[in-house]
């Protein structure tokens, strides 16, 4: 059950509804708060697509991970250009939908850029996700699924 997503609706870069229930089913979800203004995001963002791309897009299978971008944009317009300049083929919150104020309260969300990864139930694997892919590049992926497993194993 994609809980963290629950009656919401993601969109991708061509503008596309996206149904959260299908599109994180089974995956490690990133939370990436993020914005166009904000250098450090526009820093981090290219470091975060070689990693998605090399684990999604070029991976035999693709890895069960899925990027939702959470724009702190100061327009619809900002997030839009930002988002297909600089983001990868991942998905994104709908700029104008309110959930994204209850996200960065119930991530505890103070500045950007923020990565936090999660369960898709909504479970913290970490809200480091920045920090580790920058030290650790993709082993920290493997990580990530061995705390989910875990999560996994000691909720049945």
């Amino acid at each position: 059950m994609v809980e963290v997503f629950i009656g919401r609706t993601l969109v991708n870069k061509e503008g596309d509804v996206i149904d959260p229930e299908v599109a994180l089913r089974n995956k490690v979800v990133g939370l990436y708060f993020s914005a166009g203004w904000c250098p450090p995001c526009r820093d981090f963002t290219p470091i975060l697509c070689d990693f998605y791309t090399e684990l999604v897009e070029e991976a035999e299978p693709p890895a069960q991970l899925e990027i939702v971008f959470i724009s702190s944009d100061k327009s619809p317009e900002d997030m839009v250009e930002y988002y297909h300049d600089m983001h990868g083929d991942w998905l994104a919150l709908p700029w104008t939908d309110p959930y994204k104020h209850e996200l960065k309260k119930k991530y505890n969300i103070t500045a950007v850029p923020k990565l936090v990864i999660v369960k898709e139930n909504g479970q913290v694997i970490t809200d480091k996700g920045r920090k580790q892919i920058r030290d650790q590049g993709l082993a920290c992926f493997r990580n990530w699924l061995e705390v989910a497993e875990v999560f996994q194993n000691f909720k049945g």
